[in-house]
């Protein structure tokens, strides 16, 4: 086991932040973390990292507890950016691997490499602040993996970022995981953490209210859509014992079920009121499990 929290609560005064929170990741794992604004998110990140100590409970790394010594193993890209912003961007790159007991000259060397690979190395000389927020947000990724660390944390790492530079941020952070690092990330894009993770969690309001791996979060929902196209009007399928939800779309209709049997009633209805051009059984979608769980879309 990497990284374990052993029901972790974290109390401000009389507000409770995070509740008994149990979270184990594997080694080489990467773990997707959701919860709205204020759910607990980056209060159990601070803990992880052992800027907050526990209320109760307890954090341990490779079964020791995270202390100042871990800060070298450690990455973390916050998410607010933590960047220096008058200061040249290569310098800090530098500076920071130096603070997490990287050689000056190993820093240099990964500092250019990642540089290269996200395409910025003419930004080498220029102040953080004369950066676009998505080349800082690119930047503040690199801070948090020059080093090489086992463990990264990352708390929103796509934010600000256009599609073409998700991809490059996400082929990055899975060939980092691909060479061993175990990964803790949260996003407010949920088809990241369907595309990237192993395992899943989802907080409100402090407490894990669903966890597991994402094939066994979808299978335990009970629940799949089917989606039809055809140019027809098919509000009268949504009346169908066994219809939990209908949604209208532009060329059909998705119509959520709780049994396998019900898709076949829906399939022959649906042939009679004519040249059916589409029929499909899904998996709910991680956006659907939260809103059913947590009663409220990811803001």
């Amino acid at each position: 086991m990497a990284l374990s929290v052993e029901h972790a609560t974290k109390k401000f005064g009389d507000f409770t932040a995070v509740d008994n929170l149990s979270l184990s990741v594997e080694e080489g794992q990467m773990h997707g973390f959701l919860g709205a604004n204020g759910a607990g998110k980056t209060t159990t990140f601070r803990m992880i990292l052992g800027l907050l100590d526990p209320t109760h409970g307890k954090v341990s790394w490779n079964g020791k507890p995270i202390t100042y010594e871990s800060s070298p193993f450690i990455g973390y890209l916050p998410e607010e950016r933590g960047l220096y912003p008058k200061m040249k961007v290569e310098d800090q790159l530098i500076y920071l691997a130096q603070l997490r007991k990287m050689s000056k000259e190993d820093a240099k060397k990964e500092t250019a490499a990642w540089l290269e690979r996200f395409e910025v190395p003419h930004y080498a000389g220029k102040k953080v602040e004369e950066l676009s927020k998505g080349n800082q947000q690119k930047i503040q990724l690199i801070a948090s993996l020059v080093h090489k660390p086992s463990l990264i944390i990352l708390d929103e790492p796509f934010s600000g970022l256009d599609p073409v530079n998700v991809g490059m941020l996400k082929s990055a952070i899975l060939d980092v995981q691909k060479q061993g690092a175990t990964i803790v990330f949260s996003s407010h894009r949920m088809d990241h953490v369907e595309e990237l993770c192993d395992d899943m969690s989802i907080l409100d309001h402090g407490k894990v209210v669903v966890s597991g791996s994402i094939r066994e979060v979808k299978r335990n929902f009970g629940k799949q859509n089917v989606r039809l196209k055809m140019d027809k009007e098919l509000t009268a399928l949504s009346q169908l014992p066994g219809v939990e939800k209908y949604t209208g779309t532009i060329d059909g209709a998705v119509l959520q079920i709780t049994d396998e049997s019900t898709a076949e009633l829906i399939l022959a209805e649906a042939m009679k009121l004519g040249q059916l051009r589409h029929f499909s059984i899904e998996e709910p979608s991680l956006e659907e499990i939260f809103i059913a769980k947590v009663g409220k879309a990811y803001a």
